[in-house]
């Protein structure tokens, strides 16, 4: 996948598509909140650049790459090995639209384990141990895609989500686990629904924000 950013020289815009460099938003060390991994701590890597488009998304301001600089992988790789981070979770926007051969290659020398969180709607690159699949409405994820899973994690917004959540389910690996997340906004009215539906459908587990509630990034 060669993103294209406005205002990129033609080397700039060979090194974006090489993975050479990345629009950075953001880095950092921290607990992970979400899924499977949750509690374990991870250094992550928050590309931006995102044409997904979900309403209630809570970091919108990365949906503009442009607005982030590109950074040289080499220089994230340094941040990441100062940290002693056993594992790294790269996120966005939709860290997808980058080839993240690059990006993992570096990770896999330095023996980290990489973590990927995507909505799956560009083809996947990159090496990754663990990839926690959250597919949008706006923008479906590739139909191959749905096999590399080892997570899938369905937002929850409104009651018409368990039906798309068991939609998603079906096109999943038998390994993968799933999950359902409360939407952050509506948690109060949507946790008690996820929980009466875990409970009558034991297969999905629930995710929660837990990094919210700890105040922690």
């Amino acid at each position: 996948m060669n993103y294209k950013l406005h205002s990129l020289d033609s080397e700039q815009q060979l090194l974006l598509n090489d993975g050479k460099v990345l629009p950075l938003m953001e880095e950092f060390y921290t607990i992970q909140g979400e899924g499977y991994n949750t509690g374990k701590a991870a250094y992550f890597i928050r590309v931006g650049g995102c044409d997904v488009g979900c309403h209630w998304c809570d970091v919108k301001e990365s949906w503009d790459a442009s607005l982030h600089p590109l950074t040289p992988t080499e220089k994230i790789i340094d941040h990441v090995l100062a940290s002693k981070t056993p594992a790294v979770v790269v996120t966005g926007g939709e860290p997808l639209i980058y080839n993240l051969e690059h990006l993992t290659g570096l990770l896999k020398k330095h023996h980290i384990q990489t973590y990927i969180e995507t909505s799956g709607a560009y083809p996947l690159t990159g090496n990754w141990d663990w990839i926690c699949l959250s597919p949008k409405k706006t923008m479906l994820p590739k139909e191959e895609n749905y096999a590399f899973a080892h997570e899938l994690k369905i937002i929850v917004f409104n009651k018409h989500d368990f039906l798309w959540a068991e939609e998603q389910a079906k096109k999943v690996n038998s390994n993968c686990h799933l999950y359902l997340q409360p939407e952050w906004s509506k948690r109060d009215e949507i946790v008690p629904l996820i929980v009466d539906y875990v409970m009558k459908n034991p297969k999905w587990m629930v995710s929660l924000q837990s990094h919210k509630y700890m105040n922690i990034p």
